[in-house]
């Protein structure tokens, strides 16, 4: 192997050197300016004439384009000092003053919103990213970074800001890099991200089509490539209300999302990270067309966990919530399914799944959906709920099941007696089964002992019979 090669291979191996154990994570651009620019402060817009302040203006927007090293504290100290003056003073000047954004300043502006945002982001150490870490990977630049998207967001919600001129700078292009800084590990920036882009879609009505299909090739890499993404939540906060603005009936594009995107993200293992964004969009869908329940009642149920309590539990905050705005006929579709699913749950020896599916019972609206299908659901839940109260090892499940089956009982008493009657009948045979099954095996190991006995006295008898024929005188006589 060539030097190069080893060079080229170590490279891919090595991990970040700004991650030392000892140090607090951080990451700078990788777009800095190699060649060191010195930056003098220019004049205040304020003290200048207005008409000379448009000119200024551009100027200060040109020093901003500088991007600096972060990562070394003590490098131009002064030059990051002067652009973070400047930017504080360009934020203030445009959300403060009056006809500042006209079309000849547009081009600096974003020119200078896109040389400091859009940068090539470092590749994370870990494997699964964790929103909930305690000391996530922070960006060093920012001081500045967080002035830059105040700017964008100014010029966004300006209300001198037009979008005839705007649009020939913020395009397709801007709009897809923009998507992928949602990679980024530093939550304060996913935040700005998250206004930016909601700010965009609802300024740009064509590219609205674009940010939906490129939010779906995120969401579709992150279940079948590779589940690691940041910005997924954020992105899902965004869709709620997207969704909420959806015309009705609903376009088959929508639809198709919502079965093919948001129903498999369940499956993924970093579910907990977005579940509550996840559980919001479901629901915004439901909301808008009941039609779609079945379908994704029934996705859901195909993807429930089996070996994570936690995600059970998160499930069935889900389904309570569905439930609660699901209406009647719907109800009627799912309940079969679903309540089978609930069984399980109810006889979960995990208290918590226990305890978050009895909690169905305290909801009225849930209470009376049940009620009206009492006859099919009983059947369903009677055999957990009762073996439940008999043998369940936490106390409070008990009690909680001793609820559940007063009420099934004031729901249906005819139903709930025949029930009660015919488990009683069936725990009798079954134990019936079990005395005839044990004396069955009880005689076997009689009929198995004998057998033993007869086969040792039978081996006894024979070992005599040899010896006694070898001992006759004769036999000696005849051999010789």
């Amino acid at each position: 192997m060539s030097a190069n090669s080893a060079e080229k291979e170590l490279a891919f191996k090595r991990k970040s050197i700004h991650k030392l154990p000892d140090q607090k994570k951080s990451q700078s651009s990788s777009n800095f300016n190699a060649k060191k620019i010195e930056l003098v402060p220019l004049a205040l817009l304020k003290d200048v004439p207005a008409t000379e302040q448009p000119l200024l203006l551009i100027k200060k927007l040109q020093q901003c384009s500088v991007v600096f090293n972060f990562l070394i504290a003590t490098e131009d100290i002064q030059g990051k000092e002067v652009k973070r003056a400047c930017l504080n003073e360009i934020v203030d000047y445009i959300s403060t003053t009056k006809g500042v954004l006209t079309e000849a300043v547009y081009p600096y502006v974003i020119r200078m919103i896109c040389k400091n945002i859009f940068r090539a982001l470092p590749p994370s150490d870990s494997l699964e990213f964790d929103v909930e870490e305690e000391n996530p990977t922070l960006e060093a630049s920012w001081p500045h970074l967080q002035l830059v998207y105040e700017l964008f967001l100014s010029i966004l919600e300006s209300p001198d800001f037009q979008h005839s001129i705007a649009k020939k700078h913020i395009d397709q292009k801007l709009v897809l890099e923009l998507l992928e800084l949602f990679a980024t590990e530093d939550p304060r920036e996913r935040d700005f991200l998250k206004t930016v882009l909601h700010r965009v879609y609802g300024k740009f009505l064509g590219l609205r089509a674009f940010i939906r299909r490129h939010m779906n090739n995120i969401f579709l890499t992150f279940i079948y490539e590779r589940e690691q993404f940041p910005g997924i939540p954020e992105l899902l906060e965004i869709l709620g209300s997207i969704i909420n603005g959806f015309a009705l009936p609903l376009k088959p594009e929508h639809r198709q999302f919502l079965l093919k995107v948001l129903v498999p993200l369940h499956k993924t293992r970093g579910l907990i990270l977005f579940h509550a964004q996840l559980a919001y969009c479901v629901v915004q869908f439901l909301e808008k067309d009941a039609s779609l329940t079945y379908p994704v009642v029934q996705g859901i149920l195909k993807y429930w966990p089996q070996t994570c309590s936690a995600k059970e539990v998160m499930f069935l905050s889900e389904i309570e919530e569905i439930l609660d705005i699901m209406e009647p006929t719907q109800f009627g579709l799912v309940k079969n399914e679903l309540f089978f699913q609930l069984a399980k749950c109810v006889a979960s020896p995990h208290f918590q799944v226990a305890e978050r599916a009895l909690y169905f019972w305290n909801n009225e609206y849930i209470l009376s959906l049940i009620e009206e299908h009492s006859a099919t659901i009983l059947p369903i839940m009677f055999s957990s709920l009762y073996q439940i109260s008999k043998e369940h090892w936490n106390q409070t499940i008990v009690s909680l099941v001793y609820n559940v089956l007063k009420t099934f009982m004031e729901m249906n008493t005819h139903v709930f007696d025949n029930l009660t009657a015919s488990y009683k009948a069936k725990q009798q045979m079954e134990l019936q089964k079990k005395i005839e099954r044990e004396e069955l095996w009880k005689k076997l190991d009689d009929l198995s002992l004998k057998s033993n006995i007869d086969d040792d006295q039978m081996n006894d008898d024979f070992a005599d019979g040899s010896t006694n024929q070898n001992n006759q005188p004769g036999c000696l006589g005849k051999c010789a």
